[in-house]
């Protein structure tokens, strides 16, 4: 399922960038449209748990550049996979980790620094972001 879908709604919560997008109600930080998180770029103090949620049609992932998170820090990718390289190989195989139309993954941020991490099927478009964790 290859279509695109934009979102009628919202979109002007995304424009602006702010920190927790999720603070406008919607039950989320991070949103994904059809090749970008939104925002690209959160800044949350650490302890924070980060919500991103599939607001788009396309199946995305959420895949942690294994070496470009804090060194204490625990790796992320939906699926639950243990390192860059598994979740890289699991979507190419059978689409792990993917998350569909409305579907949200979490993570818990215990370790002040950068965390850049991207999308698997979408990765050479650019769609990629970061977290900015503070103590």
């Amino acid at each position: 399922m290859k279509r695109r879908a934009f979102l009628a709604t919202g979109g002007a919560a995304f424009a602006g960038g702010c920190l927790g997008v999720g603070a406008g109600g919607s039950g989320y930080d991070v949103g994904m449209t059809s090749m970008s998180f939104e925002p690209e770029t959160l800044s949350v103090p650490v302890g924070t748990t980060v919500v991103w949620r599939n607001t788009n049609s396309r199946a995305h992932t959420v895949t942690a550049y294994e070496d470009r998170i804090p060194e204490a820090a625990e790796y992320f990718a939906t699926g639950g996979f243990d390192g860059e390289a598994e979740a890289r190989e699991r979507w190419f195989a059978d689409g792990g980790g993917n998350l569909y139309g409305g579907e949200t993954f979490s993570y818990t941020v215990e370790v002040p620094g950068t965390y850049e991490y991207f999308c698997v099927p979408h990765e050479g478009g650019g769609m990629v972001g970061r977290i900015e964790a503070t103590e």
